[in-house]
């Protein structure tokens, strides 16, 4: 094709691009409506003037199963002077995106750029799990795309919920859903209460079928914040529960209950080979000198922990289905449901009872009375041993046996038995059980705190401490513990350091050393100013502007006891006053004491259920100003 004739189409195709831009520049009225949406959600700076699903089922006759279409419409608006965003769709072997287009307001193609590659993730393992994705600026404040995405579902589990709530805020959101007569399915409406979302329902005889619609105005962005419940929590949702569906008087069941999800799972555990032929010289070696049952229990337990590597897998049906315990053995990798495969397979060679056990741990809000695929996200194994059950997760690191990690407890598990199943719940522990002893027996010395510290850990406090040790490489454990002991502050010294083994997760961590503090103490005619607390648990846990409950790793149960020795010819002028807070999620004190020429300075902080509810936020925030200002104090000495 001749230059001319090539330039001139890049041309016409380029003025007919600005041409469209130019046309979709937003009007003084949505230029206004964008500053009053602005106003209505001042942290945000996008925002859904409408979003739409719209979810239908078809009956695929080639693989006997339900499909799903579902299709997303949204009108995004600009609520800033510019702003770039992206847009994504993620996808796997079970679904199919059929349509991801971008247009402008006047319905012409936005020619983005597209980008269809392999999901990757720092902490996920996928064999085919996919996203599209497109990277989009918008120019102007009231600038408007239009988004669409035409996704299939080929297996109609798979579509486990629909949420109201987006990355944005949505100024009106639909859901319609359409179930054909044939198909037995339930909407569960979780999370309804105090939003005003409204429902219809009306039959169509000629497409014999309902179309459930559900709508709903104003509704905030989900949150960004860390350490906040899972969504299934805190945000409305409908559960789609496909319990049946009946083509040509043919009945076939799908999850109408507990055992037909249990079946389901059963039946891709029973696709398993299990060839444990590789593990058998293992086992024998990790158990010929084993002096008891639990001995032997606990060392294979312990070598899967310390061997296998945990990589998460997500990738439609290998989401749900455990490696085979041979392939973990031979990568020395796996996901909770592999790690959980090789835990029940190296114990059965061994002669225990071990079976696969499904869970979903306090992320998700859901229990086994619902069927769906929904209801768990995590696998471990369950050990039946002299009329007690003991659960063995893997995954946790340094976790001793009899011992279960804060996301799990309280939880329901849903245990393989033949055909049938059980139903337990996993024990919870106390925060007591987490125990973190400090002890501090300080003097002063001149201008600089010298002093003995002993510190203990217990519980999931002693398992994170061994995580973070053991993943450090040898020549560098001693800077760590320095770094840990002084917690990064270059005015403490610490010296001296003895531990017992960091390498034995059954027993607490025990710490003792010696420690130097620098410019902690000020001193003006004959008076000293002495700053006594090195640790300061808790500062900077203001809620005033968390928008949701705060949720911590584990319970937590501190207590600090420092003693200062009063320097002679010095009295105490000034105790900072006592302070405490409690109610049902926590426990919080601090006090002080003079006991002849001792200053006795203690702090107790219990975290009973591992989360700040929002509703004690005031009461929270009220104590944590309080104890800010007392970090903030000194201990006043004058001398005689």
């Amino acid at each position: 094709m001749p230059k001319i004739t090539v330039c001139l189409i890049l041309t016409l195709f380029s003025f007919q691009f600005l041409l469209a831009q130019k046309k979709a520049d937003p009007t003084t009225s949505e230029k206004l409506y964008a500053e009053q949406l602005k106003t209505q959600f001042p942290d945000d700076n996008i925002a859904l003037d409408a979003s739409d699903d719209v979810l239908s089922f078809s009956y695929d006759k080639n693989t006997d199963k339900v499909t799903v279409n579902h299709v997303l419409k949204e009108t995004l608006i600009n609520l800033d002077s510019r702003s770039d965003i992206q847009l994504y769709c993620v996808y796997d072997d079970q679904t199919e995106i059929n349509t991801f287009n971008i247009t402008y307001k006047t319905n012409k193609d936005a020619y983005f750029r597209i980008i269809d590659e392999a999901y990757t993730s720092q902490d996920l393992f996928h064999v085919d799990t996919r996203v599209k994705y497109t990277n989009i600026d918008f120019p102007l404040l009231g600038y408007k795309y239009h988004n669409t995405i035409d996704k299939t579902y080929l297996d109609v589990k798979y579509l486990t919920k629909l949420y109201f709530n987006d990355n944005y805020p949505i100024v009106k959101k639909t859901i319609k859903i359409e179930v054909p007569d044939w198909l037995d399915i339930e909407l569960k409406e979780m999370n309804f209460d105090g939003y005003d979302i409204i429902k219809t329902t009306k039959s169509n005889s000629k497409r014999k079928s309902k179309t459930h619609t559900y709508s709903i105005e104003n509704i905030k962005a989900m949150s960004k914040e860390e350490n906040a419940p899972g969504p299934t929590y805190i945000y409305p949702h409908i559960l789609i529960l496909a319990k049946s569906y009946t083509i040509k008087n043919d009945k076939k069941v799908l999850f109408a209950n507990t055992q037909d999800l249990y079946n389901w799972y059963k039946s891709l555990a029973n696709e398993l080979k299990n060839d444990n032929s590789l593990l058998k010289d293992k086992v024998i070696e990790l158990t010929k000198n084993a002096k008891t049952d639990e001995d032997k229990i606990k060392n294979i337990y312990y070598w899967v922990q310390d061997n296998i590597r945990y990589i998460a897998f997500e990738d439609g049906i290998a989401g749900f289905k455990p490696d085979e315990a041979s392939s973990v053995y031979t990568k020395r990798f796996g996901d909770c449901k592999g790690m959980a495969n090789l835990t029940k397979q190296m114990l059965v060679e061994a002669g225990f009872d071990a079976r696969l056990t499904w869970i979903g741990t306090k992320r998700i809000a859901y229990d086994y009375s619902i069927p769906s695929l929904s209801v768990d996200n995590h696998m471990i194994c369950t050990l039946f041993k002299d009329g007690k059950t003991i659960f063995l997760d893997a995954t946790e690191k340094y976790n001793p046996f009899g011992e279960y990690a804060d996301r799990i407890q309280g939880k329901q598990v849903l245990i393989e038995d033949s055909d049938k199943y059980i139903i337990k719940t996993v024990p919870n522990s106390k925060a007591s059980f987490n125990k973190e002893v400090f002890n501090y027996d300080l003097s002063l010395q001149g201008e600089t705190i010298i002093g003995n510290v002993t510190k203990q850990y217990n519980g999931e406090s002693r398992s994170g401490l061994l995580y973070y040790f053991n993943t450090i490489k040898n020549d560098k454990k001693d800077t760590f513990l320095e770094y840990f002991l002084n917690e990064g502050n270059n005015n403490i010294t610490v010296s001296n350091i003895n531990t017992n083994d960091l390498n034995d997760r059954e027993s607490n961590i025990d710490i003792s050393y010696n420690v130097k503090v620098n410019n902690a103490i000020s001193s003006f005619d004959n008076t000293l100013y002495v700053d006594l607390d090195f640790d300061k648990e808790f500062l900077n846990y203001d809620f005033k502007e968390r928008e949701t409950d705060y949720i911590f790793s584990a319970k937590k149960h501190i207590e600090s006891n420092t003693r200062l020795k009063i320097p002679s010819g010095y009295t105490v002028s000034e105790l900072p006053k006592n302070i405490s807070i409690t109610n049902e999620n926590y426990n919080l004190s601090v006090s002080f004491l003079k006991e002849n020429d001792i200053i006795k300075y203690n702090k107790s902080f219990t975290i009973t259920n591992a989360k700040i509810e929002k509703k004690d936020f005031p009461q929270w925030n009220d104590f944590i100003s309080q104890l800010t200002n007392l970090y903030k104090e000194q201990i006043i000495l004058t001398k005689q």
